[in-house]
């Protein structure tokens, strides 16, 4: 089944029940990144382009593509570009972040933004649909690949932002460091301030001294129980 949900100034986004939905992880990486003006990003495994199109709406200079492994997702996401007029500034190609050596000219991009797959093989909660499993579990290519990938396609001094678990956030910065990532700054994401963190937020820089900075944590609630402020406006935005 498939449904239009609506975003901000008049961005829309097209979704499909076979696929992953919007969520929070890739609402709260969109607010997180910050791109230079003019950048070109490359969103690697893009999914329907929504944080491409999300990307867009904040930032009207940028020009983005996205990497999406199965086809019929990516058809979708050149088909949520189109709906939003977006086909001069989000391009999708079909394809294998290991392969971006045969995609992309090194260094091509100014910014990388991922949200990869969360859990090794044969942890976490199953997904349904060979689609969904991809998306979730590190079935295809994980986090290190993703990696790897940033750092061949970023250029010297571009900075690379991932959504991560909190309980893997060591491996994710260790494999960063592995390929001249440097970790930057730093963001957990807690459902209220009494709770553990749900998410990581990681932007890493190529190239770059060590030192990164803990920012404060991102709260969804407050002590009243309701959305903060902050997160009401991430995803309630009206200036676009």
């Amino acid at each position: 089944m498939r449904r239009i949900d609506k975003l901000w100034g008049g961005f829309s986004l097209i979704q499909d029940d076979r696929f992953f939905k919007l969520g929070q992880d890739s609402m709260l990486l969109s607010a997180f990144a910050a791109p230079p003006p003019r950048a070109k990003i490359l969103d690697l495994g893009c999914g329907n382009g929504a944080l491409g199109v999300l990307l867009c709406a904040r930032h009207p200079a940028v020009d983005v593509t996205g990497l999406e492994l199965q086809p019929d997702v990516a058809a979708l996401a050149r088909e949520n570009a189109a709906h939003n007029r977006l086909d001069a500034r989000l391009r999708i190609v079909c394809g294998d972040w290991t392969d971006c050596r045969a995609l992309f000219a090194p260094g091509a991009f100014d910014y990388i933004v991922c949200n990869p797959p969360y859990f090794a093989p044969g942890s976490g909660r199953a997904a349904r649909g060979d689609n969904r499993r991809t998306a979730r579990q590190e079935s295809e290519a994980g986090a290190a690949d993703a990696a790897r990938a940033a750092a061949y396609c970023v250029k010297y001094g571009g900075r690379a932002a991932f959504v991560y678990r909190p309980e893997r956030v060591c491996e994710l910065m260790c494999d960063m460091r592995r390929c001249g990532l440097e970790p930057k700054r730093l963001r957990f994401v807690h459902q209220n301030a009494r709770a553990v963190p749900s998410a990581v937020l990681i932007e890493a820089r190529r190239g770059s001294a060590p030192g990164v900075q803990v920012l404060p944590p991102l709260l969804v609630c407050g002590e009243d129980g309701a959305q903060t402020a902050e997160y009401r406006t991430i995803y309630h935005r009206e200036e676009f």
